[in-house]
């Protein structure tokens, strides 16, 4: 896996992955790279729940986060809360299961996070 992150001038980056694609940050303006990394493990862990319902009837899944970070430096994430959303004829049991699963062992970025009291709530809308 091959990244660059280059300085585009002011408060903005320009983060470049092997293929070229790009995404574009702008620390003051726009996501900060914690936000980014926070918003990084609710995308791990939604393509976990998405590809677990792949035989089920739902038409969207989103992920609420609420962080908390240190107060000294480095102000690190000490606990995260995420609410998982689905909307569909989806069980809550299944949702709660995919979730866990994908905490404990799929998502590759939450688990990188192993100092991190990270909490999860699941609500399934019809």
């Amino acid at each position: 896996m091959y990244g660059r992150v280059e300085w585009t001038g002011g408060d903005t980056l320009a983060c470049t992955n092997e293929r070229g694609d790009q995404l574009a940050l702008n620390w003051e303006e726009g996501p900060s790279p914690m936000q980014v990394t926070l918003q990084m493990i609710g995308a791990c862990s939604t393509v976990d729940i998405v590809t677990g319902l792949k035989d089920r009837a739902f038409s969207e899944v989103w992920v609420e986060m609420d962080a908390t970070r240190a107060t000294e430096r480095p102000k690190v994430f000490t606990h995260i809360h995420m609410v998982y959303h689905v909307r569909g004829d989806v069980p809550l049991k299944l949702v709660q299961r995919l979730v866990a699963k994908s905490h404990e062992k799929y998502c590759t970025v939450s688990q990188m996070f192993v100092d991190v009291n990270i909490t999860h709530a699941c609500e399934v809308h019809e």
